[in-house]
């Protein structure tokens, strides 16, 4: 017989090994759910048999260039009557719309979409019946499911019901957990491969966070009680108080850490693997890097943010990860389900700025109704957004502050004014001179590269270092390592931060959070009140009791004087933010909070009402198997939220699995590339110029342009 795939190149995974794999997956998944492991079973059987059809087949081996739409989930529930009548609309709920909004799919491929506007579709899914349904049925068999053959007819009565089943349901509102089910597991499954049974046993786990309970008297949250009964936690600390401990030693499950940064999670990740693998020597803990998968439309794009890793101990992610939930972007089923029950950090909330605050409340509000347990840090946070968050958390809550005496022995640096990044000339002679460590810090990308450059001239022989959002991930591991100055077992080999001689990093705000640098002079462009003293946490962090009352400088450079210069920051927010700053003088950590709501007196929430599916009256608006076709992160929100990779790296990425494939990933704005040239495999990259990418500055916007791609490479 014919040998059948699921997958095509680098994976050529048979469609048995796919079925057996999405069908493990799915009950270790329904078992922790609660739901029907045997009826999961089947679903997962069934939902990629139409992957038999030759059609499909032969797609995966060559440039198919037959016009009709083939839907492998449409040819699945030809097979539906294999399976116990009463089991139908399960098995239809979990396969249907697996891949596609089954109406109003971005594509128009959705099986309602189909069966209203393609005249021949459902002939064009029976295909030579005759011919290749025994393959199918074979290989049911040979899965365990025991069944005949049946004709033509008896397939399109099932292909009707489904059809029936799902115009009946998307009049439904609300959310499938079937679908759910299946999308997490699917996900996991072509995530892992070969890998699936033996990562299925580490999931669902509770990570044993003992290691968390240290003390030391410089930190003073890692002395204060825990034990709460109370389920939320907020916590207002200065930075390097010990908030991360805390937040986790105030958890109970599995958690979920967000942090704001796409390029700050991966140093969170190497750090908190580092800090649990004693105790937790085969901890799932993941690092969820970016991005959506965007898939381009003729009517616009659609945007997917599944992740592939349903049941990790722990996952480090940004917030965009997990708004799909409100706005009920594809994969938010599969989403929800995962997250029901555990514990969510939401740390470092401050640096979080409108439209983002937003979302981030209407996330605590969704998590709470779906019986999370919210954790939320902060080193400063403006009142009005206190409050709000207080409101939603309702009386269960553990608010937790240092006292002023705390405080003032976090009071680390004087601050000073400067007029623009000529006044820092002299500064950063004089710290080269004294072997210090200077951290300079631009608002953008293509600032930094600019200042790098500058001062790479001048300074040929003094170790520099570039550090923002647009390196190859691969290449920005190395980058973070050589920053950070440890080696594997966390031993100092004498780079950047653990340097004795003079150096300069340039970075953008990545450095704000979960880098745990100490350096001992600060050059910043000016930024929003609390993104600058979460900068000032880089500068004089180590904690002794010698330094205890010793203070280091940072430079804060005046606001452009436009909006436009001003991005991405608020110009007036700038002014604010300077004016409260002082001049020459130390800044103390009790003066913090009246700074911050000069700054903030009051915040433009966005109405994300209007977009969440979940409402405040904890009603669901949205048909069900369905979800929203229209990227509306995109919309809201101007972030690193798709991946490209560079035209040389095009063969080995398609040719990769997982973890090289995200090596070789650049996180970009989405508008800044789409006129590009996609990827369909992966996390569907955007294709860009060599010439656009180095190891040395990274990727350079201005030179993504079709003129600079390589002739060689697009003529092959």
């Amino acid at each position: 017989m014919e040998k059948l795939f699921a997958k095509s190149s680098p994976e050529w995974t048979p469609l048995k090994d796919h079925l057996l794999q999405v069908a493990s997956a799915t009950k270790v998944f329904a078992k922790h759910l609660k739901l029907d492991e045997e009826l999961a079973f089947k679903g997962a059987i069934l939902h990629d048999i139409g992957k038999a059809h030759p059609r499909f087949q032969k797609r995966l081996k060559e440039k198919d260039s037959n016009k009709n739409v083939l839907r492998h989930e449409i040819s699945s529930l030809l097979f539906l009557s294999v399976f116990p009548e009463p089991e139908h609309e399960v098995l239809i709920e979990m396969v249907a719309g697996h891949h596609k909004s089954v109406r109003q799919d971005s594509g128009g491929k959705g099986l309602l979409d189909l069966e209203n506007e393609v005249d021949g579709y459902e002939d064009f899914h029976i295909g030579d019946w005759e011919n290749w349904s025994p393959y199918a049925f074979h290989l049911l068999n040979d899965l365990g499911i025991t069944c005949s053959t049946f004709g033509e007819d008896v397939a399109r009565d099932n292909l009707s019901k489904a059809i029936k089943f799902c115009k009946r349901k998307t009049k439904e509102r609300g959310y499938s957990f079937w679908r759910g089910l299946l999308m997490g597991a699917d996900h996991f499954a072509s995530a892992l491969i070969n890998e699936t049974n033996k990562e299925l046993e580490r999931v669902f786990r509770t990570p044993n966070l003992s290691f968390y309970n240290r003390t030391h008297e410089l930190y003073p949250l890692s002395q204060k009680d825990t034990s709460s009964a109370k389920k939320h936690t907020i916590v207002v600390a200065s930075t390097g108080a010990g908030k991360t401990d805390y937040l986790f030693k105030r958890t109970k499950g599995r958690v979920f850490y967000t942090l704001p940064f796409q390029a700050s999670i991966n140093a969170m990740y190497k750090r908190v693997a580092s800090d649990l693998q004693k105790t937790n020597p085969d901890l799932d803990i993941r690092v969820l890097h970016a991005s959506s998968s965007v898939i381009k439309r003729k009517e616009g794009e659609e945007e997917s943010v599944l992740q592939s890793l349903f049941g990790s101990s722990i996952k480090i992610l940004t917030p965009h990860q997990l708004a799909a939930i409100a706005f009920g972007m594809k994969g938010y089923e599969a989403i929800l389900l995962d997250l029901k029950g555990c514990d969510i950090i939401l740390d470092e909330i401050h640096t979080y700025t409108g439209v983002s605050q937003a979302i981030v409340l209407k996330l605590v509000e969704i998590l709470k109704s779906i019986n999370c347990l919210i954790h939320i840090g902060t080193a400063t946070m403006p009142t009005v957004l206190y409050n709000k968050i207080v409101d939603l958390l309702g009386e269960d809550v553990l608010e937790v502050k240092l006292s002023n005496e705390e405080m003032d022995k976090f009071d680390r640096h004087t601050v000073h004014k400067l007029e623009n990044f000529k006044d820092a000339k002299l500064l950063i002679q004089n710290a080269i001179r004294k072997d210090e460590k200077v951290l300079i810090v631009c608002n953008r990308v293509a600032k930094a590269q600019d200042v790098y450059r500058l001062l790479k001239d001048q300074y040929p022989n003094v170790d520099i270092l570039l550090l923002h959002s647009r390196f190859k991930r691969g290449d920005r591991n190395l980058k973070e390592k050589e920053l950070i100055g440890l080696d594997d077992e966390g031993n100092p080999f004498g780079q950047y931060n653990t340097s004795q001689k003079a150096c300069i990093v340039v970075s953008t705000q990545i450095v704000e959070v979960s880098l745990d640098i100490s350096f001992d002079i600060m050059i910043t462009e000016c930024a929003p009140m609390d993104a600058l003293i979460q900068r000032f946490g880089r500068i004089n962090r180590k904690r002794s009791s010698e330094i205890i009352g010793k203070t280091k400088p940072v430079f804060v450079i005046a606001p452009p004087e436009n909006k436009i210069d001003a991005l991405p920051y608020d110009i007036e927010v700038l002014n604010r933010s300077f004016d409260v700053l002082p001049n020459g003088e130390t800044l103390h950590e009790r003066s913090l909070q009246e700074k911050i709501d000069q700054v903030f007196p009051r915040i433009d929430f966005l109405n994300i009402e209007e977009h969440a599916i979940f409402k405040a009256d904890g009603s669901i608006r949205i048909d069900q198997l369905t979800h929203r076709n229209k990227s509306i992160l995109f919309e809201l929100l101007d972030i690193d939220s798709v991946s490209c990779i560079t035209e040389g790296d095009e063969d080995l990425y398609t040719n990769s699995f997982y973890e090289e494939r995200l090596n070789m990933e650049i996180p970009i704005r989405y508008f800044s590339i789409k006129e590009m040239r996609q990827l369909q495999v992966g996390n569907r990259p955007f294709i860009i110029p060599d010439k656009a990418y180095s190891f040395e500055l990274g990727l350079d916007i201005k030179l993504i342009k079709l003129s600079n791609f390589d002739v060689n490479n697009q003529m092959l």
